[in-house]
C-alpha cells in the first residue's frame, strides 16, 4: 500500500456519510482515471460533474497522511470531497493499479541547467502569474547577493521587501475590485488566505533561523496592511485572523534573531505605533521582544531551577501559553534538549514535555510521567503517536490505557488507535474497552458485532446494554447505525419509528425493504405519501424516485395478496397523473405497469 497507516476508519473519520457513499459509487464507476506515486505523493485524476477530470493530491509521510490533502473541485463541506476518498479507496484497496512516477528531483535531474532555465520560461508563458511567485521566492532565497539598506541603517538584510509590499497592494486592490463585482459573493474573504501566504514565507525563514530576514519580510507585510487597510475596511473585512498570524510571526522572528539593543528599541517602536494606528493586539511580540531569552525568571527555569514559579509573577496573560510555545519550537530547532524540557516542565506544557521525552528515547520516564501529569486526552494521544512513529506499540498502548478517561476532544480518535493496537498486540481485554468507548461515542454495526466476538459469556447481558447505548446515542451518525443494527436484530419497529418521517430515503428505503413482510400496512402508507407528494407537487426531476417509492408499495399490496387493492390504486394513479408525460413513461417502462 503506498500510503502508510491508511485504513478504511482514517477515512471515515475524516468524511461526510455522503461524501462516503458518492466515493464508493466513482471508486465502483471507475472515475479514478489515473494516480501515480511520486515519492511521499500520490497524484490521481477523478473525474466527476465537470467534462475535465479534477486533480487529487495526497501528501504523506511515514506516519500517514498529512495535512495537504487536496483536490481542486469546489466542494467546501465537511471532511475530504468525494474525489479524495474515491482515490484513497484505490490506494487501500487496489494498491497494484498505483503507477509508479518520477519524483520532482528525479526529473530535474536529467535536465542541465539551461534546459531548467527553459523550462521555467515555457511554465511562465503558459502560465504569466507565476512570475509574481518566482519574483517573491527569489527574492526570498538568493540571500547571497548585496545587501540593501533598509529604513534604519543598522539594520541590513539581502531581503528585498519591496516585492512583498507590492504583494500586499495587490492583494487589496484584487479584494476592492472583487467587492465592487455586484455579482460577488458578500461573504466571501479574499484577502485573508493571501495575506496568511505571505506570513508563512517570513515563518520559513524563521524555521530555519534566519530571524532577520524573516523581520524584514514581517516589517513589508504588515506596514502594507496598516497603510491600507482602510480601503478594504468599509467593506467590512475583518482583521482579527491576520494581526493573531503576524503577532506570533513576529514573536518567533524576535526570538530567532539576535537583536542589537538599539534595534529591539526600534521594533518595540514599530510595533507600539502599529497598534494604535490599526487598533489591533502586538502584545506577545511586544513581551518576547522585553523579555528576549534574558529574562532572569527564565533563565532560571532555562538552567534547570525549577522553582514551581514559572516565568510569570503575576498572574500570566492570556498569550503567556502561546509564547511559551513559541520558545519551546525554537529550542527544538537549535537542538537544546535539556532547555527545552525544563522550560515545558515549569510552564505546564505536558504534551511537548512528554513527547519530547519520547523522541529523546526516554520511553520508560514519558511513559511513568504520562501516568502521573497528563491531564487531557489530546496529551495522551499526541504522546501514543510519537511512541508509535518509533515502533513502541507495547507502550503506546499503555499511554492509551491511562488516557482513555480523560477529559477532551480526542477521545474518538484515542479509543480507535487504542483498538488498532491493541489488535494487533492481542490484548483483548484492551480490545474491548476501546471498541466499546468508540461505540459510546459513535456506534456502527461492525463495532457492534466485534463487541459481541469479545464479551465470551456475557453476550446476553452485552447485547442488552450496546442497545441501550445505542437508543441513547445523539452522534452525527447514530440514525445510520441505528438502522443497521435494529435490522440486524430485527427490530422492525424501533428501525420504523427512526425512518417513519425521515427524509434520508436510503435508510428509508432499507427499512421498508425490510418492514414488508411485518408491517405491510406501513409500507403502503408512507411509500405511497412520498410518492404522491412529488407527483402532486409537480416534482419531474423527483419522478424516478417517486416510481421506487410506488414499487415499494406494489411490493406490500403483493405480499400481503392484496393484488385487487394494487390494481385499483394503480388505475387511480395513472388515470390522475396521465398528462404527466415524463411520469407515464417511466411509469410503463417499471414493474409497476
Amino acid at each position: 500500500m503506498p500510503i502508510p497507516k491508511l485504513s478504511e476508519t482514517i477515512i471515515k473519520n475524516n468524511s461526510s456519510e455522503r461524501s462516503l457513499n458518492r466515493a464508493e459509487d466513482y471508486y465502483l464507476g471507475g472515475n479514478v482515471a489515473s494516480a501515480v506515486l511520486r515519492g511521499n505523493m500520490v497524484q490521481a485524476k477523478v473525474y466527476g460533474s465537470q467534462v475535465e477530470p479534477y486533480d487529487v493530491t495526497l501528501p504523506f509521510t511515514h506516519a500517514g497522511l498529512t495535512s495537504g490533502v487536496f483536490c481542486t473541485c469546489p466542494y467546501d463541506g465537511d471532511g475530504w470531497c468525494k474525489h479524495i476518498i474515491a482515490t484513497l479507496f484505490l490506494c487501500l484497496r487496489e494498491p497494484e493499479k498505483i503507477e509508479r512516477g518520477e519524483t520532482l528531483e528525479e526529473l530535474l535531474s536529467r535536465l542541465n541547467d539551461a534546459q531548467i532555465y527553459e523550462l521555467v520560461e515555457h511554465l511562465v508563458d503558459n502560465e504569466p502569474s507565476l512570475i509574481s511567485a518566482i519574483e517573491l521566492y527569489v527574492n526570498s532565497n538568493a540571500v547571497s547577493g548585496p545587501t540593501n539598506q533598509l529604513a534604519t541603517t543598522h539594520r541590513r538584510s539581502a531581503i528585498d521587501p519591496a516585492p512583498f509590499r507590492r504583494q500586499v497592494r495587490e492583494i487589496f486592490r484584487q479584494a476592492q475590485n472583487h467587492w465592487e463585482d455586484e455579482y460577488a459573493y458578500d461573504e466571501e474573504d479574499p484577502i485573508t488566505e493571501e495575506i496568511l501566504e505571505l506570513i508563512q514565507q517570513a515563518q520559513e525563514f524563521s524555521e530555519h533561523g534566519d530571524g532577520k530576514n524573516a523581520l524584514v519580510i514581517l516589517e513589508a507585510i504588515t506596514s502594507g496592511c496598516v497603510d491600507d487597510w482602510d480601503d478594504v475596511a468599509e467593506y467590512g473585512c475583518e482583521s482579527y485572523e491576520i494581526t493573531n498570524a503576524l503577532d506570533e510571526a513576529w514573536t518567533e522572528a524576535i526570538l530567532t534573531a539576535e537583536l542589537t539593543a538599539e534595534e529591539e528599541i526600534d521594533f518595540e517602536v514599530m510595533l507600539e505605533g502599529w497598534k494604535d494606528e490599526w487598533d489591533c493586539d502586538f502584545s506577545m511580540s511586544l513581551e518576547a521582544l522585553r523579555q528576549g531569552w534574558d529574562y532572569p525568571p527564565l533563565q532560571q527555569i532555562l538552567e534547570g531551577n525549577l522553582t514551581g514559579q514559572g516565568i510569570w509573577d503575576v498572574d500570566a496573560p492570556d498569550y503567556a501559553h502561546d509564547l511559551t510555545l513559541t520558545r519551546l519550537q525554537i529550542l527544538d530547532r537549535q537542538n537544546r534538549d535539556k532547555e527545552y524540557l525544563y522550560l515545558a516542565k515549569a510552564e505546564g506544557c505536558i504534551q511537548q514535555y512528554l513527547t519530547m521525552l519520547a523522541r529523546l528515547g526516554r520511553i520508560e520516564e514519558a511513559v511513568k510521567a504520562a501516568a502521573t501529569d497528563m491531564t487531557s486526552v489530546e496529551e495522551a494521544f499526541a504522546l501514543v503517536q510519537t511512541l508509535q512513529e518509533d515502533g513502541n506499540s507495547e507502550e503506546a498502548l499503555k499511554v492509551c490505557q491511562l488516557g482513555l478517561n480523560l477529559p477532551g476532544n480526542s477521545t474518538y480518535k484515542l479509543a480507535v488507535c487504542m483498538s488498532e493496537l491493541a489488535d494487533e498486540l492481542g490484548e483483548k481485554e484492551a480490545a474491548f474497552k476501546a471498541k466499546m468507548k468508540i461505540f459510546e461515542i459513535q456506534p456502527s454495526l461492525n463495532d457492534y458485532l466485534s463487541l459481541q466476538e469479545l464479551s465470551g459469556d456475557n453476550l446476553s447481558t452485552l447485547k442488552a446494554d450496546l442497545l441501550a447505548i445505542l437508543r441513547a446515542s445523539q452522534s452525527y451518525n447514530s440514525t445510520e447505525a441505528k438502522v443497521d443494527i435494529f435490522l440486524h436484530e430485527k427490530l422492525i419497529e424501533e428501525a420504523i419509528a427512526l425512518v417513519d418521517t425521515s427524509y434520508g430515503s436510503q435508510l428509508v428505503h432499507r427499512v421498508m425493504m425490510a418492514a414488508i413482510p411485518h408491517r405491510p400496512d406501513w409500507v403502503i402508507v408512507n411509500a405511497s405519501r412520498r410518492a404522491e407528494s412529488i407527483l402532486n407537487q409537480m416534482k419531474s426531476a423527483e419522478y424516478d424516485s417517486a416510481i421506487e417509492w410506488l414499487e415499494k408499495a406494489r411490493a406490500a399490496y403483493i405480499q400481503t395478496g392484496r393484488n385487487v387493492e394494487w390494481s385499483a390504486y394503480r388505475a387511480q394513479l395513472m388515470e390522475v397523473h396521465s398528462r404527466k408525460r415524463k411520469f407515464m413513461g417511466l411509469f410503463k417502462n417499471s414493474y409497476l405497469n
